[in-house]
Parts: C-alpha cells; structure tokens; sequence
C-alpha cells in the first residue's frame, strides 16, 4: 500500500458498532474480493472489498474477518485468517501480513493462518444459530460476476442448512454513512491530493491538447502524493463530449473556444473523493458560457445549504430541481409553458439536468447510506448539479464534497479547490 499506515482504533471501533447490532449467538463472515482474471496469466489490479477494509483495515487478498459476539470462548469473538506466507511468495509477490502484523493492522488479537478456518467455522456454527451474509444490496450494483462472498454463502446454505440467516448490509448502510473523525481525515487527504491534480491541469491545459493528456497529468500526481490513482474511471470531457454523462474515452482534441468537463477524483487509503470542474481550454470563459456556469454555480451552492440533519433525500432532490427551473428560464432555456405543461414524473428540468444532485461517498464513491431516512451529521455527500445543452455542443457540472454537521453549513472537503469563474481564468491566464 502506498498510503501510510490507519491506526487500529478506527477499525476496533467499526467492529464494536456493527456487533452492537448483530442478533444474539449470531456470527457474522467478511470475504476478501477475487483477483479477477484478464486473460492468459493476467489479472485486475487487486481492490480490497471495502466492508472487510472497514472493520479490520486489511488491505490483502485471501483474508477472512470472523465476529462471533457470544462465543463461549473470549479469544473466539474476533478472528482474522490471512493467507499463510512462505519464501517462495515473499520472493515472487513480496512481503504478506504476518499474524504480528494482522493484529497491528485490525486490533485483533487472534489472527490465524486461512487454512484453519473451516475448521475453526465449524466449531464456532455448532455455537451458533444465525449467520450474517455479506449480500451486495447498494441501490446502483449491478454486479453479474460471481464472487468470494457468493461462493462463501452458497457453501454455508449447503452445509449449515439448519441455521438461520441475516444480512450484514442493513447494518453496514447504517454504519458506514456515518463517518468517524479519522475516516473525513482520510477523505481530505484524498480531496487534496485531487486539488493538487487539479492545480496542475489548470497550469497544462492549452489549445491543442489531448483530453488524455490531462487525464495523464491527474495520474501523475495522484500517484506522486500516495494515491494508488483514480477512485473511479476518470470523465475529461471537451466540447461536445461533456453532453454524455459517463464519457470515459478521454480520446479527443480539446479545441480554443471550448469547454472541458473534468470529473475526477484520488483514492487515498481506499477512500475516494470525487470533484468535477468546468475550465475554458483556451483559460477565458465566453459570456454565454460564463452565465450557464454561475447558474450551476448558484444551484450547487443553494443545494449545498439544504444538507442538513432531517433532510430527507428525495426532498431534497425536488427542492434542487426547483431551483434549477429557475435557472434555466433565466438562461431562456426553458419557458413558462414548458414549466405549465411538464409531466411530473419526468419534470421539465430534467431536459437539461437529468441525474441526481447528490449521494453518499466514502470508501465507495457511491457510496453506502440510507436514503429513505433523514440525514445524519457526519454523512458525506457530493454536490453535483449540472447543465447539458448540446444545441450549444457545451455542458457544465460542477462538484464538490461536504459533510453534514451538526449545526450550521456543511464543511466543504473541496473548499481550497478553485471553482469561481475568475480565479478559473486567473490562474490559466497567469501560465498561458
């Protein structure tokens, strides 16, 4: 891992408010992901599955995390299994967590090698009488592989068929929306490894350049400040390309008299940020682009005082698109009849501004969270509203991350990054 080490206390913590919520003689099983195959001998990039990263810290393939509340045997109710290292792996793979090292990393004490634990798993189920599955539930999976933990439950069916079964996922929606004081230092840490690339591109960007190259320029500094990279695919939209929502290509010329559409985001730590910004390619906005971009500009900072504890998030979304009417009959993109006519479930806003305004970030950039229940301090969301005009081969969005308090405004992760339409121009014109 390229980030520095996570203290305990952060993973000691997570274990204690999920167990608080597991039923009586209940145990609960946590699954490394899969190196996923490519082809021949190659492989994906290994991503720890963020529920065992969050209630251990354990960032290595082949683990498992084992609670048990009520075992009989207190040394039995927290238990770690990682992969057992020998020579030949430290030479090809490099250095693997020992059982020393385990403990560090998590705070648990008993940490075992892999290969005892069905055998510890069996012992531990005749103790037992529910079993916590680690189902995938998140309202956007769309997940079509099968995985560790699928393979995990459909063994445990075959075999343990007389026990009852629970889901971990309620529990861990709940709980990792709500972020602890050292997970929104990691987040800053990401957001501000994002300034960084952002600063940078704002001083590269010219007439003539490749969208790829600035996505290479984001790369380069992302991984010189201990991101293992982007948190998501990256989106360097120019012109008219910024109208497609997901644009991934990254394979155009950015033209003078253009805009670029930068949604991108670092990883640190596996927490993810996620920022979009809207810049001139040529550092000077026209006056037509100027006034869509304070429109959005307005939006996002009207939507971002409604994050609030008690804010519900389909309100909220309804209020957001209010606003944005008002934006858009101002920029006579829409009018008065549009707005009278409008179906309701498809509101005439939505022409130019289709998707959500917000939603959970943390160790997923979309990340876990209630959303049918009001809003709670120390959830993170993004704020993201945009306008997509493709009669006028531009859109705008711009995007930053807040945390919900207590009292007040949300604090702003993205604070420090530049998003005024003067100090865009200002600090490209300064490098041109």
């Amino acid at each position: 891992m390229k980030y520095d080490p996570i203290k305990s206390s952060l993973f000691v913590k997570n274990r204690k408010k999920f167990m608080a919520q597991m039923k009586p003689k209940s145990i609960a099983v946590f699954n490394s992901n899969d190196i996923y195959p490519i082809s021949a001998d190659s492989t994906m990039p290994f991503q720890q599955h963020r529920d065992i990263f969050y209630l251990s810290g354990v960032d290595q393939e082949e683990s498992i995390l084992l609670l048990f509340p009520d075992a009989i045997n207190k040394e039995q109710r927290e238990v770690l299994f990682v992969r057992e290292t020998n020579d030949h792996i430290a030479v090809w793979e490099g250095e693997k967590l020992s059982k020393e090292q385990g403990t560090r990393v998590s705070g648990i004490q008993n940490v075992q090698w892999l290969g005892n634990f069905d055998k510890l798993f069996f012992e531990l189920m005749t103790e037992a009488d529910t079993i916590y599955f680690n189902t995938n539930e998140h309202y956007r999976q769309s997940v079509e592989t099968q995985t560790r933990e699928d393979r995990f439950i459909l063994k445990c069916k075959e075999k343990f068929p007389a026990h009852s079964w629970a889901k971990s996922n309620p529990i861990l929606q709940e709980i990792r929306a709500v972020k602890e004081p050292e997970e929104i230092a990691l987040m800053q840490q990401a957001c501000n490894i994002t300034e960084k690339g952002f600063r940078r591109i704002l001083g590269f960007t010219k007439p003539g350049v490749w969208e790829y190259e600035i996505e290479a320029e984001f790369l380069h500094e992302f991984i010189r400040n201990r991101s293992k990279g982007f948190a998501y695919t990256p989106i360097v939209a120019s012109g008219n390309n910024a109208n497609v929502l997901h644009y991934v290509v990254n394979n155009q010329q950015c033209m003078s008299g253009d805009l670029i559409l930068l949604d991108v985001g670092a990883e640190y730590a596996n927490y993810s940020s996620d920022m979009t910004r809207t810049i001139p390619v040529n550092g000077k906005f026209s006056k037509r682009q100027r006034e869509v971009y304070e429109a959005v500009l307005r939006v996002k900072n009207e939507a971002t005082r409604m994050l609030v504890p008690g804010t519900l998030w389909a309100e909220y979304h309804k209020e957001v698109g209010k606003i944005m009417t008002s934006e858009l009959l101002g920029l006579g993109l829409l009018d008065k009849a549009d707005v009278a006519n409008e179906n309701k479930d498809w509101p005439a806003y939505k022409k130019y501004f289709m998707h959500g305004t917000s939603h959970h970030i943390g160790l997923d950039t979309h990340d876990y969270g209630p959303l049918k229940t009001p809003m709670k301090a120390n959830m993170v969301f993004t704020v993201e509203p945009g306008i997509y005009i493709p009669a006028e081969k531009f859109g705008i969005r711009l995007e930053d991350d807040v945390i919900i308090q207590q009292k007040g405004e949300p604090f702003n992760l993205m604070k420090n990054i530049p998003i005024e339409a003067d100090e865009i121009e200002n600090l490209m014109q300064n490098t041109l």
